[in-house]
């Protein structure tokens, strides 16, 4: 998708875990314990993989994608196919997005990565205007001031 930033991987921390796996110090309960909330959303809004579960190696991860954001309200922390996102992205200003692998033999799952979608990340959107600023005497939450809306600074 080409609005997504800030890119968290967490692959290392997966490779952590399932070397702490390899070497007896964390039980398969521990790391195979996923939810009957987690699993369904899985079976109908996952989008499979062509990775095989590293803990069973029978089955192939189906990465489940959750939304998370102010604008959506009641929307969020829920799950969205792949093919939702792009729409939401250019509806919603900002919000954030966590891929969870699951293997639905075992109930292995992991944070697979997180990353920001929506309309402020798409270059050029403060230029023709269409970008919601906020008032003066507001400061965005990194800490920079955000640009003022045209009208306001007429």
């Amino acid at each position: 998708m080409r609005t997504s930033r800030q890119v968290v991987d967490y692959s290392l921390q997966k490779r952590a875990v399932l070397r702490e796996l390899l070497a007896g110090r964390v039980g398969t309960y521990d790391v195979c314990d996923a939810s009957p909330y987690l699993k369904n959303a899985a079976r109908f809004h996952g989008e499979p993989t062509d990775e095989r579960c590293p803990i069973c190696r029978s089955e192939n991860l189906i990465h489940v994608h959750y939304i998370y954001g102010d604008e959506l309200k009641q929307s969020a922390g829920q799950a969205r196919t792949r093919a939702e996102l792009p729409v939401l992205a250019m509806t919603l200003r900002e919000f954030q997005v966590f891929v969870v692998e699951v293997c639905l033999g075992c109930d292995w799952n992991h944070l697979v990565e997180q990353f920001l979608l929506g309309r402020d990340g798409l270059a050029g959107g403060a230029e023709d205007g269409s970008e919601q600023g906020v008032v003066s005497g507001s400061s965005a939450p990194n800490g920079s001031t955000p640009r003022r809306r045209r009208e306001a600074q007429r």
